[in-house]
């Protein structure tokens, strides 16, 4: 008897030959290939190549481009009948036409006959225009979900939604994804020692800086806000103990960075020693990144969920990468595994 090593491939993933058509009957019994086959739009293709790359395939030839009128055209340049779809498109700038040009690579995919659909979307568009905050507006976020569902759309993955109901405006499975687990593993690798408070910049985020606190050992703090315009943000109360500490604050997502400007102003005058953020979606609109450059802030950690300009981004701002959550995320759904097992059950932190 000999032993040996046998090498595995990602199921789907390597060529191989399985055995053909047997007749039953009247019937013909057929094994099933299964396909994985990840195609990139044009929001973030170098996330997309990294994914690519851990999960050991190629991204699919699509042809993307847009005419001289404005419109989108998409073909898929091989055949994808029967593959399992993952197109990657995270909600970047131009956001109107990243989530056109989804839609219609949805709908191409479908019309291409591909077995299933996924939409991997890393920052989902209109996440944050989920409710009405006032008489006759609309809640972009529902229609988005009516919209990807119409082009075809059979599952979405996403990260750290700006609230958890926007699941509920899919009638398909959403795997929500999150990078709290990365970042409360990186605040832990720093060994800051025992005096750590996590801080929540709103009362609307408590819950998940309460599962922050206890990922990382600290107390919990809870800033009070107010918000006199959009983009605008004034923090009215320090809810909790900072004093000799070190605060990390913990968001979903940074856009202009006023809040989280004004949040760290705050703590270090309740007498934080430091200030620490952590946000997965680094939009850095405007005046962001001016601002944190001469903020309070010692180091803010926020992921690559939408492409960030390296060269651009302060000393005091670091980019760590989803890819490996999303690509292992991938293969599970892909291999009709357990998704939230990746996160050992952690990953529902609303």
């Amino acid at each position: 008897m000999e032993s040996g090593t046998i090498e595995q491939t990602l199921p789907g993933l390597g060529g191989h030959a399985g055995p053909g058509p047997a007749t039953v009957g009247r019937a013909i019994g057929v094994t099933p290939n299964k396909r994985l086959t990840l195609v990139s739009g044009r929001s973030n293709p170098d996330l997309a190549r990294d994914i690519a790359k851990l999960l050991g395939c190629e991204l699919g030839q699509v042809t993307i481009k847009t005419f001289a009128n404005g419109e989108t055209y998409c073909r898929y340049e091989e055949s994808i009948r029967g593959a399992d779809m993952f197109i990657v498109q995270t909600a970047s700038i131009p956001v109107d036409q990243h989530l056109m040009e989804l839609l219609i690579m949805i709908n191409a995919a479908k019309l291409a006959s591909a077995k299933r659909i996924t939409a991997v979307i890393p920052w989902y568009f209109y996440v944050r225009q989920d409710k009405k905050s006032r008489p006759r507006e609309p809640i972009t976020a529902k229609l988005v979900a009516d919209l990807l569902q119409t082009a075809g759309a059979d599952r979405v993955l996403t990260m750290d939604l700006h609230a958890g109901q926007v699941q509920g405006f899919f009638e398909i499975p959403v795997d929500h994804m999150t990078a709290v687990p990365m970042f409360a593993q990186y605040i832990r690798d720093l060994n800051l020692g025992e005096g750590l408070a996590a801080v929540s910049p709103d009362t609307g985020r408590a819950k998940l800086a309460s599962k922050f606190a206890e990922m990382i050992g600290g107390d919990l703090v809870i800033l009070n806000k107010v918000r006199p315009a959009h983009n605008e943000a004034k923090v009215t109360t320090v809810i909790g103990d900072v004093e000799g500490k070190v605060a990390v604050m913990t968001d979903d997502v940074v856009d202009t960075a006023g809040t989280l400007v004004a949040g760290a102003t705050a703590l270090k005058e309740a007498g934080a020693v430091r200030v620490y953020a952590c946000a997965t979606h680094g939009l850095f609109n405007g005046p962001a990144l001016e601002r944190i450059a001469a903020s309070q802030i010692d180091k803010l950690v926020v992921t690559d969920t939408v492409p960030i300009d390296l060269l651009a981004k302060p000393d005091n701002v670091e980019v760590l990468s989803v890819a490996g959550i999303l690509a292992e995320t991938i293969h599970n759904v892909f291999s009709d595994d357990s998704v939230s097992a990746i996160f050992a059950g952690e990953n529902q932190l609303f």
